[in-house]
């Protein structure tokens, strides 16, 4: 057996099958494991069986159904319904949607299922097929379990990119305690500071950003504001050259998506975790004033950026970039250096690795309150003879809240209060407040 700490999950559908690619950190490296044949899986009430049988054979949906002891919440038994590709258990929920009958837990993704059904919660021990690859370690056929006091010692690199009004790039900043400089367009000069990486244009400042990643292999990726801005910037500008950008592990491309219901993206970095520093202190409950780099590194570090006047950076960078690129060099790499300062300052990493052990969430989860509860209740729940309803949409409210009465103003010698400020531990214990209790 071989110990790690996951870095990346994905269930991918390859031809009529699905596989689980995990992405660990390993005492000899980086590893990709390989889980194969894996099914998604979502249940229905027994009494609908015959009825979802049908339209599985009308719309041709291949589909494997096994009657079983567990039931919802309201007392129905069971089927679980399931599919050799998420592609086909994705579509089939679709129909049965359209047609009003109800299926159950299809919102959890198949790669946290696997994980999580097995009480694996960031430190994992695999075996399977080992090969050695240019700059990995892949494990094919794995199977894998729950592992104890693993802790990941994970290469951390800070990046940041300064660019034009029209998002053109000028530099990139790059700090790793593997290496440490600028990418940057334009004529090589002499610099006695930060070491500078000359390169002729945009292209190529790109293309040396992946030659780098592929050298110096990082496990974490941070920065400020580093998924919405600097890597969705990497991605257009690489399409605007018609050139790809693999800077995952395996030389795997990156994958940017967009969420439907606000303005949050989110990144796919194979083998390399995408950390924000914003959200990452927001997870670690920090708050201040301004989120700026500028205002939260004067509170953390007392000390702020390299540059005049940070209210008024466009204008100052510009004329940096065409009057002393040595300067904004400087500007640059110090921007990546206050963001691992910060991340340094308040043990980030060290929060969210332990968050992982504790909850089984991925070290970039974005909030997760609902699916920390998820990863650690369900298994749990399953295990005690019932099955979750799927998450409402976020207009959807299972209670409307507490009833507030009118108010009697006045003096009382007596009050009662009865409210449950939040939802602790100990009230959830003592008052059996859950689902199954």
């Amino acid at each position: 057996m071989r110990s790690g700490f996951i870095l990346t999950r994905q269930a991918r559908d390859i031809g009529s099958t699905t596989q689980i690619d995990l992405w660990l950190s390993t005492d000899s490296g980086p590893a990709l494991v390989q889980i194969p044949n894996q099914e998604s899986v979502f249940f229905v009430r027994s009494d609908d069986h015959a009825e979802v049988e049908s339209l599985a054979k009308a719309n041709q949906i291949q589909c494997r159904y096994r009657a079983l002891e567990l039931k919802t919440f309201q007392h129905d038994k069971v089927t679980a319904c399931y599919f050799k590709t998420q592609r086909e258990a994705r579509n089939f929920e679709t129909v049965l949607n359209e047609h009003g009958l109800k299926v159950f837990e299809s919102d959890i993704r198949l790669a946290d299922r696997y994980l999580m059904e097995r009480f694996i919660q960031g430190q994992i021990e695999v075996e399977g097929t080992e090969q050695a690859k240019q700059g990995y370690l892949q494990i094919s056929q794995a199977q894998a379990r729950k592992a104890e006091h693993y802790t990941p010692n994970l290469c951390m690199v800070s990046l940041d990119l300064e660019c034009s009004a029209k998002g053109v790039l000028y530099s990139v900043g790059l700090d790793c305690p593997r290496d440490q400089r600028v990418i940057m367009v334009g004529e090589p000069q002499i610099s006695e500071g930060v070491a500078i990486q000359w390169v002729a244009d945009e292209k190529s400042l790109l293309q040396a950003l992946v030659q780098w990643f592929y050298q110096f292999d990082p496990d974490i990726i941070i920065g400020w504001n580093v998924i919405g801005f600097d890597m969705r910037l990497l991605l257009q500008r690489a399409q605007a050259h018609n050139i790809k950008l693999p800077l995952g592990r395996g030389r795997q491309e990156c994958l940017y998506r967009q969420t439907a219901q606000n303005q949050n993206g989110f990144i796919n970095v194979p083998g390399r975790v995408v950390i924000d520093g914003i959200d990452g202190l927001k997870a670690a409950t920090y708050s201040f004033d301004s989120w700026s780099l500028e205002n939260v590194s004067r509170e953390l570090l007392h000390e702020g950026k390299a540059i005049s006047n940070p209210n008024d950076r466009m204008d100052e960078i510009n004329h940096m970039f065409h009057h002393d690129k040595l300067a904004l060099a400087k500007y640059n790499f110090q921007d990546c250096a206050l963001v691992t300062r910060i991340f340094e300052h308040t043990h980030l990493l060290d929060y969210l690795i332990e968050r992982s052990k504790l909850t089984g969430l991925a070290l970039d989860r974005i909030g997760g309150s609902v699916a920390a509860f998820s990863n650690l209740y369900l298994p749990r729940l399953h295990r005690g003879g019932y099955i979750a309803p799927n998450l409402e949409p976020e207009n959807w409210l299972a209670s409307p809240g507490g009833f507030v009465m009118d108010s009697r103003p006045g003096l009382y010698d007596s009050v009662l209060v009865l409210d449950f400020k939040s939802l602790y531990p100990a009230i959830i214990r003592s008052f059996l407040i859950d689902p199954m209790g």
